[in-house]
């Protein structure tokens, strides 16, 4: 009999140095209200010089396992996913276990860039669902204000730095209406070039800078982001009006308003926090479920749908029961 994965804890954490439009503006041709029009984001947290994605990540870690209540030493994997890693190896989850205490879990990352905590989730999901681990850390965690050129007025202002977290736990399959109903995975390389850094060195000495074909993305990413949930939908025998809440990954306000439309899903279900965060990668969407959670909007047995699409390009979807 196969288990189920529900989230019982979530974390973040966010660097204590903001960013704002007007900040950027002093130093890059453009203006609060151009950026805010064309992206939603107000501002964005820069990790401070010392602060590495390991740093941040386990931050929102212990958040997350003290929530759930539970102790490192319970964690059978730890999957972390990350674009910006502290070195090209060993993993970043290798030093999170280390700095957790977690000495019975295994560890690795998963690179998928802004669909990667979907891609993390989806593989820690399966790892429950076939015996194979109790209790997993789902980890997004990113600096990606290291991969900018401050100069770039096309790019610099998209980017931020955070880490959020979750807990999964594995139960009997008692109900299969509850935890993650399903995950749904996709890429297409053919559009590798749409978004890229120029180093492929990786580590924090040589990751090079971000590059990416602006309008390209955007005109793929209503599609793509639809495709997957309609995936996810069609799989469960659901509707979008079944959805409580719908926590995207947030690259673009432009972007959110045009999945929600196209699936005619109300204002009032989406969780937005982009204007604060701006562009996370791999953190945006646990960082948003957090914030969901900790407000009191995402409740038990709440429908909650997740999406993301990334360079690669990679894309998917979860549908979880809370």
């Amino acid at each position: 009999m196969l288990n189920i994965s529900t989230i019982i804890g979530c974390g973040a954490y966010l660097p204590e140095r903001i960013v704002t439009n007007n900040e950027l503006a002093a130093r890059v041709d453009t203006t609060d209200e151009w950026i805010r029009e064309r992206s939603g984001i107000t501002q964005r947290h820069v990790a401070a010089e010392n602060e590495q994605t390991s740093d941040l990540a386990t931050k929102a870690a212990r958040q997350a396992l003290e929530r759930a209540d539970l102790s490192a030493e319970q964690l059978d994997c730890i999957v972390v996913a990350t674009t910006t890693p502290d070195h090209t190896f060993p993993a970043t989850a290798a030093r999170i276990q280390a700095n957790l205490g977690a000495i019975k879990a295994f560890a690795f990352d998963v690179q998928a860039v802004c669909s990667g905590f979907v891609y993390a989730l989806a593989m820690a999901d399966n790892f429950i669902r076939l015996g194979q681990a109790k209790n997993v850390l789902v980890i997004g965690a990113e600096t990606m204000s290291r991969l900018l050129d401050w100069q770039d007025r096309g790019t610099c202002f998209l980017f931020g730095d955070g880490a959020g977290s979750v807990v999964l736990q594995a139960s009997a399959d008692s109900n299969k209406n509850q935890g993650i109903l399903s995950t749904h995975l996709f890429s297409d390389g053919r559009h590798y070039d749409w978004l890229y850094t120029d180093n492929s060195l990786g580590g924090p000495q040589s990751r090079g800078t971000i590059h990416m074909q602006g309008r390209e993305i955007f005109k793929s990413a209503v599609d793509k982001i639809g495709q997957a949930v309609e995936k996810a939908l069609d799989h469960n025998q659901l509707k979008a009006t079944d959805i409580d809440w719908f926590v995207p990954h947030q690259a673009n306000a432009r972007i959110i308003k045009g999945v929600c439309d196209r699936f005619s899903i109300p204002e009032e279900k989406m969780v937005v926090t982009i204007a604060e965060h701006a562009n996370t990668s791999a953190a945006s969407i646990p960082l948003a479920l957090e914030k969901a959670v900790s407000d009191g909007r995402i409740q038990k047995g709440n429908l909650v749908l997740i999406e993301a699409m990334g360079g690669g390009l990679t894309w998917g979807s979860a549908l979880i029961r809370w």
